[in-house]
């Protein structure tokens, strides 16, 4: 890297991003809003394809962003700690990989410069959310069990990048040149 090259910001640590930084970081896949089962023997955390009642299917983005937690009193608050203290991020998580060590894969919009490239690999949601929470009573949900947001999808490998696909400016956020 040369010295007028700026890294991208998710090569730093998550406790040093700003608040715009990290919340690009997501990918907008949608995968950690929908509903969760712990099994209170294990603690392993299933996913359900039942979306959070603010889990727009469309698009797999929230409804009511700013207003999440107080409309959904379970709705978890991502933040640095948090990502270090859930097991049940998904393993394409942006916040979760980035954690790791590891760099953004080609799907991610911070890199594709596009919010469809997450969809359009296979990542999201999209097409699988089958039911609202508020549609699916409580003792129902365990039907509703599935297994691929915890996996990747095969069309989706992980590949590391060298450089962001995307203008960037000195903050490492896109289309600020």
């Amino acid at each position: 890297m040369s010295k007028t090259d700026v890294a991208p910001f998710w090569r730093k640590p998550l406790t040093e991003m700003t608040q715009g930084e990290w919340e690009s970081l997501c990918d907008g896949c949608g995968r950690c809003c929908l509903v969760k089962l712990e099994d209170e023997d294990t603690g392993k955390v299933h996913f359900t394809s039942v979306g959070c009642r603010l889990l727009r299917s469309e698009d797999c983005r929230c409804a009511d962003y700013p207003k999440r937690q107080k409309k959904v009193p379970d709705c978890i608050k991502l933040t640095p700690d948090v990502v270090m203290s859930v097991s049940w991020l998904p393993p394409t998580c942006a916040y979760r990989l980035v954690a790791d060590g590891k760099d953004l894969p080609d799907w991610h919009p911070l890199i594709s410069g596009s919010r469809d490239t997450v969809h359009t690999a296979g990542i999201s949601a999209k097409g699988r959310i089958t039911a609202n929470e508020d549609d699916v009573p409580e003792d129902e949900l365990v039907d509703f069990i599935v297994g691929w947001p915890t996996r990747w999808p095969a069309k989706a490998k992980l590949k590391p990048t060298a450089k962001p696909a995307v203008k960037r400016g000195k903050d490492g956020l896109p289309g600020k040149a």
